[in-house]
Protein backbone atom coordinates (compact mmCIF):
# COMPACT_ATOMS: atom_id res chain seq x y z
CA UNK A 1 0.00 0.00 0.00
CA UNK A 2 1.42 3.10 -0.85
CA UNK A 3 0.21 6.31 1.42
CA UNK A 4 0.33 10.06 0.70
CA UNK A 5 -0.25 13.58 1.77
CA UNK A 6 -2.83 15.70 -0.51
CA UNK A 7 -2.63 19.35 0.12
CA UNK A 8 -5.48 21.76 -0.96
CA UNK A 9 -5.58 25.72 -0.29
CA UNK A 10 -8.69 27.13 -0.98
CA UNK A 11 -9.39 30.84 -1.76
CA UNK A 12 -10.67 33.35 -0.56
CA UNK A 13 -8.26 32.94 2.96
CA UNK A 14 -10.51 34.37 5.77
CA UNK A 15 -8.65 33.75 9.02
CA UNK A 16 -10.87 32.21 11.35
CA UNK A 17 -14.05 31.73 9.21
CA UNK A 18 -13.11 28.81 6.54
CA UNK A 19 -15.94 29.74 4.77
CA UNK A 20 -18.32 27.63 2.82
CA UNK A 21 -15.71 26.83 0.05
CA UNK A 22 -13.56 25.14 2.24
CA UNK A 23 -15.84 22.94 4.50
CA UNK A 24 -17.57 21.51 1.54
CA UNK A 25 -13.96 20.04 0.74
CA UNK A 26 -13.65 19.22 4.48
CA UNK A 27 -16.43 17.39 4.30
CA UNK A 28 -16.19 16.01 1.00
CA UNK A 29 -12.22 14.21 1.87
CA UNK A 30 -13.95 12.88 5.19
CA UNK A 31 -16.98 11.30 3.82
CA UNK A 32 -14.47 9.33 1.52
CA UNK A 33 -12.69 7.95 4.94
CA UNK A 34 -9.56 10.32 4.32
CA UNK A 35 -7.83 11.39 7.76
CA UNK A 36 -8.49 15.28 7.05
CA UNK A 37 -6.25 18.12 9.20
CA UNK A 38 -7.67 21.58 8.60
CA UNK A 39 -4.91 24.06 8.69
CA UNK A 40 -4.65 27.57 9.35
CA UNK A 41 -3.75 27.77 5.45
CA UNK A 42 -3.91 24.59 3.82
CA UNK A 43 -6.37 21.86 4.35
CA UNK A 44 -4.14 18.34 4.13
CA UNK A 45 -5.67 14.82 3.87
CA UNK A 46 -3.62 11.57 4.54
CA UNK A 47 -4.33 8.09 2.67
CA UNK A 48 -3.88 5.88 0.03
CA UNK A 49 -2.33 7.69 -2.57
CA UNK A 50 -5.21 5.84 -5.11
CA UNK A 51 -7.48 7.53 -2.88
CA UNK A 52 -5.83 10.82 -2.84
CA UNK A 53 -5.31 11.17 -6.68
CA UNK A 54 -9.17 10.75 -6.99
CA UNK A 55 -9.75 12.75 -4.53
CA UNK A 56 -7.46 15.62 -5.73
CA UNK A 57 -9.73 15.31 -9.23
CA UNK A 58 -13.25 16.48 -7.37
CA UNK A 59 -12.25 19.15 -5.07
CA UNK A 60 -11.69 21.59 -7.05
CA UNK A 61 -15.20 21.74 -8.65
CA UNK A 62 -16.79 21.04 -5.34
CA UNK A 63 -14.73 24.49 -3.76
CA UNK A 64 -15.63 26.37 -6.65
CA UNK A 65 -19.37 25.24 -6.55
CA UNK A 66 -19.41 26.83 -3.14
CA UNK A 67 -17.56 30.17 -3.99
CA UNK A 68 -14.08 29.87 -4.07
CA UNK A 69 -12.14 31.99 -6.12
CA UNK A 70 -8.79 29.72 -6.47
CA UNK A 71 -7.72 26.12 -5.91
CA UNK A 72 -4.23 24.55 -5.71
CA UNK A 73 -3.31 21.33 -5.39
CA UNK A 74 -0.43 19.22 -3.98
CA UNK A 75 0.02 15.35 -3.55
CA UNK A 76 3.18 14.04 -1.91
CA UNK A 77 4.07 10.15 -1.66
CA UNK A 78 5.13 8.97 1.58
Amino acid sequence: MTTGVLEILVEPFREADPGPHVLAVVDHLRGLGLAVDMGPFATTAEGELDALTAAAGTVGAIAFEHGATGVQIRIERR
